[in-house]
């Protein structure tokens, strides 16, 4: 496939109004993000109507596309279906242009490490949140806001396979004219946006929120995790818990205020079907580009300080927490261990190390690991390696899974796995599913953990959990409130969607 692109200079419109514009759809999508000290980076990618779905849970796979109709199929791993299908649509590489052209966007769950790792193909326990082990929707045709140029870049790709010269020019032709059209259609769209946003973040309404382990349990699932690392079992695991919250606002509300109050490297939207999710994760899980296989291992935060003294001394106090720092430099050797498996050996390389990257409320300890992919092995690949974050699992990771799945009551589903794209140049880039809201059959889901070591102090291990939800938890009350301060302005009206 070759991308055609049409750009427009349009300096009236933002992510949040574009997206609006774009006609009704069960599946649409919003990808953002912010590049530390809350630096918006420079593009913005959305779109709807995917050409093709793909969802799957045990073994099960449902694909939906706008060609061939509906049809099932069993498999354990999906990746390699996914990778056959960004070979069939393999797309140049255009470096002028931005990363992401078309593609899959959406989530592989936690849960699917079963079908990578065998021992740990055990049958969950719990209900869980109903989330699927993969969802992917793949693009043809996408919108791009260019935040540097203002502009706004319509992108459809087109089959060029056994095509004749005047063929090409004819197809090229409909395609710009195509996309001169759309931009009208979306320009002619209303934006039923509310437009107030509060301004002081709320106290978190507890009473809206269950848990599913009591804060006893969780001192205890902290406490048996020690028991394991005691035995040499492990050196670090990572449990969880989840709160529901029922009857929920807008997830697009949601979404609105997360990037207000808690903007991060990877923010996204995605509406699909029948569940949307919301999130502001700050961690690479693994971006690969040009053959070139990333991860950037979080571990350690502190709060920001109210000012640059309290900052600097909160920085130096992280930099020289020895539990911090033993964790940190334990988590980027898993890292490098992940991309060795899959690297041409003596190419994986710390290029930064332990370097503290701020954002609007915390403070990380940050490294980045890198290694060039070996010649057999693709961007899935080095997804397949890496997942999940030893951030979010421990170390050894297959082991430390082995006890989360003792540990936890449920199925983390969506928590804790992947989101990104895939694109058909090849490249991936995906974050994890942590700081994430997942939004199905009236609930939300907030699930949030640490690590534990030899040290930890259980009551502590529980506040960090309560502490990571918090701004998502924020997130929820001021959507609701939002809400409220419309209906009381203008009385009942319906509240847009988006796509």
């Amino acid at each position: 496939m070759i991308p055609i692109c049409k750009t427009i200079i349009d300096d009236m419109e933002t992510p949040i109004s574009l997206y609006h514009r774009l006609p009704e759809s069960d599946y649409s999508f919003l990808l953002e993000s912010v590049e530390g000290e809350q630096k918006i980076a420079r593009y913005s990618f959305m779109g709807c109507r995917p050409f093709r779905t793909l969802t799957g849970k045990d073994g099960n796979y449902t694909i939906q596309d706008r060609y061939q109709g509906q049809h099932d199929i069993q498999a354990t791993d999906p990746l390699p279906l996914l990778e056959e299908w960004m070979t069939e649509c393999k797309t140049p590489k255009y470096p002028a242009y931005p990363p992401f052209l078309g593609g899959a966007v959406g989530y592989l769950s936690y849960d699917l490490v079963r079908y990578f790792e065998p021992v740990l193909d055990t049958p969950p326990k719990g209900k869980g949140t109903g989330a699927y082990d993969v969802h992917l929707m793949f693009y043809d045709r996408l919108l791009v806001y260019d935040h540097f140029k203002r502009q706004i870049i319509l992108v459809q790709n087109i089959l060029v396979r056994n095509k004749s010269l005047s063929e090409l020019q004819v197809l090229y032709k409909e395609t710009i004219s195509q996309l001169d059209s759309w931009y009208r259609d979306l320009k002619r769209m209303p934006t039923d946006i509310p437009k107030s946003i509060p301004l002081t973040e709320p106290a978190i309404p507890w009473e809206k929120v269950t848990s599913n382990v009591s804060k006893e349990t969780y001192m205890d699932m902290v406490e048996k995790a020690k028991e394991y690392i005691r035995a040499g079992d492990i050196f670090q695991v990572v449990p969880s818990q989840r709160w529901t919250w029922n009857d929920h606002p807008s997830p697009m509300h949601v979404y609105r205020v997360l990037r207000q109050i808690n903007p991060s490297t990877y923010m996204y939207y995605l509406q699909m079907k029948d569940e949307t999710v919301v999130g502001a994760s700050p961690e690479l899980l693994v971006k690969v580009i040009d053959g070139i296989a990333n991860t950037r291992p979080i571990a350690g935060s502190r709060p920001r300080g109210r000012n640059h003294m309290e900052d600097e001394q909160l920085m130096i106090e992280l930099l020289q927490d020895p539990k911090e720092i033993a964790e940190h430099v334990m988590l980027v050797d898993l890292g490098r261990n992940d991309l060795g498996r899959i690297s041409h050996y003596g190419t994986v390389q710390v290029t930064e190390k332990m370097k503290i990257e701020k954002y609007s409320h915390i403070m990380h300890i940050v490294s980045h690991v890198m290694g060039r992919l070996k010649d057999e092995y693709r961007a899935s690949d080095a997804v397949r390696a890496c997942f999940p974050a030893g951030t979010v699992s421990g170390a050894p990771k297959i082991r430390a899974m082995e006890i989360i799945a003792e540990l936890e009551p449920e199925p983390r589903g969506i928590y804790a796995g992947a989101i990104g794209y895939f694109s058909y140049t090849g490249n991936v880039d995906t974050c994890i599913a942590i700081r994430t809201i997942y939004f199905r059959d009236n609930k939300a889901y907030i699930q949030a953990g640490g690590g534990v070591v030899s040290g930890s102090v259980p009551e502590n291990e529980y506040m960090e959990s309560v502490n990571k939800a918090t701004a998502m938890l924020k997130a929820l009350e001021m959507a609701s409130q939002m809400e409220r301060m419309e209906s009381e302005q203008d009385g009942p009206r319906k509240v847009s969607q988006g796509c």
